[in-house]
């Protein structure tokens, strides 16, 4: 239950108080005085977007804060999974700053909009007299019925329905995704097949590329090898001419003549012999080398041929070296092998879609049953509030049928066929009622709806356009039945709806003297002022005796 409303800086109003009691609650003031931009404010706090245009003074933020009785209404998990402290008094305020910023907060705890507007939608159901055109929507009867139905279920049929629904969504859409990678393999299929044969027939190895280099610098130079590693030999051993080994040699033995009579030369002995015996070894190894080089031209051919396959290949895949090579050549092995086990998991997703659909087909059944006893109950219940509005010769039939596909809705379709006059054919109800009629049967299902629903607060802004007289006199009659089990809040032009009230606001403007420019205000009335106000919407200020005699009686019936 909305409790009170501070609204500071927004439009008209500069600044505002007001509480709310818990039963009707009406608020009246001539065209203009700005009671909708009480409810545009209000508005901010059910998550609005908010514009930097409803700042009267530029320079200073606009602040809108309400306080709700949230007792009894089971938010508390809502608040647990948004981490924000519960308490049975609630406060909401959004916040404006001139740059066009916002910021939103529940129990002083900043929250997104998206937090704000799902909290609102069990708080607030604020109802326009544009939101006759709803009755034309679909969903919006759909929903209606959906409303009544869960006194039958809880809701379990539509919860049913939606989790079926949402089930045979998610698997037909997985069989879409193979369905179409399949059809893209076969498209494929031989383009890698063609890949695969060509890579594996190559019969690449890790490393190869790099020995294949190294083994084609060396076939292509091998006479200059040969030539160069001859003169390595010479320089090292030569019995015909000066060489190192040769002159170590003679080192060696000529060391060797002293190292008894010369303790000291011992150490420098054996590093001579040590050297001795490693150029000696690198001489072998020189010598073996030169054996092992000899040029093949077939085996250079050999070499070249497999190097221009390595790098054709890797020009072809764009890649850098053998190893990527070697892995695109697993690669295409695997999705090769794994088409045949994508053609098993379509055909064993097609099972699970057949039965998801079954199961939904059959979810999808007992909602439209259900749906067809609230269908029942709204066809029977509906012209007897409609005959105290004073359409006592109304028809009303809400007719279910299938719709053309199965969406989150469900498989249903309703029509509101209609007749305000005895007699006569039953045509669908947005096409031949009149918007008083409208009007009228809106506020008769929104009377049977809150007998349905927790929603603590219902606003009607202005739903009593095109009624006057008795008509009206029932409308308020209506309003103060609905507020025996929640919270009704009506803005009004209509004394016999005003007269009904628990507690009447009033909206007027007039002058703010430090600004010297038109404000709104709003102001609580007391009895007698109630009577006054109700005479002077009857007649005109001040109101004759009569209009105040007729408004008190009004305030008695």
């Amino acid at each position: 239950m909305l409790s009170s409303l501070h609204i500071e800086n927004y439009a008209l109003i500069k600044n505002a108080d007001f509480g709310f009691g818990r039963s009707f609650v009406v608020i009246t003031g001539e065209t203009g005085a700005g009671k909708s931009i009480m409810l545009g404010a209000l508005s901010l706090l059910l998550g609005q977007r908010a514009d930097v245009g409803v700042l009267a003074d530029k320079e200073r933020k606009c602040v809108v804060e309400a306080r709700f009785d949230v007792s009894g209404l089971g938010l508390e998990p809502m608040f647990d999974e948004a981490d924000i402290d519960y308490d049975d008094t609630l406060i909401l305020r959004r916040e404006i700053i001139p740059t066009g910023k916002s910021r939103a907060f529940a129990n002083d705890t900043p929250v997104q909009l998206a937090f704000m507007k799902q909290l609102g939608t069990r708080l607030i159901d604020i109802h326009s007299q544009h939101e006759t055109l709803t009755l034309a929507d679909s969903s919006f009867r759909l929903s209606l019925l959906d409303t009544l139905a869960s006194v039958q279920d809880s809701g379990q049929a539509l919860k049913n329905y939606r989790d079926a629904f949402d089930e045979y969504t998610r698997l037909k859409k997985e069989l879409e995704a193979l369905t179409s990678q399949e059809a893209q393999n076969r498209r494929d299929a031989d383009y890698m097949q063609f890949q695969y044969d060509e890579l594996h027939e190559a019969n690449l190895a890790i490393g190869e590329q790099e020995e294949l280099e190294q083994e084609q610098l060396m076939l292509t130079h091998a006479s200059n090898i040969t030539e160069e590693l001859s003169v390595a030999l010479v320089a090292l051993d030569n019995d015909d001419a000066p060489s190192v080994i040769s002159q170590l040699r003679d080192a060696k033995s000529h060391i060797l003549r002293i190292r008894d009579l010369f303790a000291d030369i011992v150490p420098l002995s054996d590093r001579i012999e040590a050297a001795y015996i490693e150029l000696d070894d690198i001489k072998n190894e020189i010598a073996a080398r030169a054996d092992s080089i000899s040029y093949q031209p077939d085996r250079l051919q050999q070499v070249d041929d497999r190097l221009a396959l390595i790098y054709r290949l890797e020009k072809k895949h764009q890649v850098q070296t053998v190893d990527e090579l070697i892995g695109l050549h697993d690669d295409l092995q695997r999705r090769l092998n794994g088409m045949a086990s994508l053609e098993e998991q379509i055909k064993a997703l097609m099972e699970q879609v057949d039965s998801a659909y079954v199961k939904m087909q059959n979810a999808a059944d007992r909602l439209t049953s259900v749906r067809q006893g609230a269908a029942d109950q709204l066809s029977s219940s509906l012209p007897k509030l409609l005959t105290q509005l004073g359409m006592s010769e109304a028809r009303f039939v809400a007719k279910l049928g299938t719709s053309d596909s199965y969406t989150k809705m469900g498989h249903d379709e309703v029509a509101f066929l209609f007749n305000a006059n005895r007699g006569g054919e039953m045509v669908e109800m947005s096409r031949v009622a009149s918007g008083g009629e409208m009007s009228r049967l809106m506020l008769a299902i929104k009377s049977m709806l809150t007998s349905h629903t927790l929603l603590p607060t219902i606003i009607f802004d202005e739903i009593d356009t095109g009624v006057s007289g008795d008509i009206s006199v029932a409308v308020g009659k209506i309003m103060q039945q609905m507020a025996q089990r929640m919270q009704v809040i009506a803005i009004t032009h209509l004394p016999q709806i005003a007269a009904r009230a628990s507690q009447h606001l009033k909206v007027y403007k007039n002058i703010d003297k430090e600004t010297n420019r038109t404000v709104s205000r709003i102001a609580e009335l007391g009895s007698q002022q109630r009577v006054y106000e109700v005479a002077v919407m009857l007649s005109s200020d001040p109101p004759s005796s009569a209009a105040m005699q007729t408004a008190t009686e009004l305030m008695q019936g």
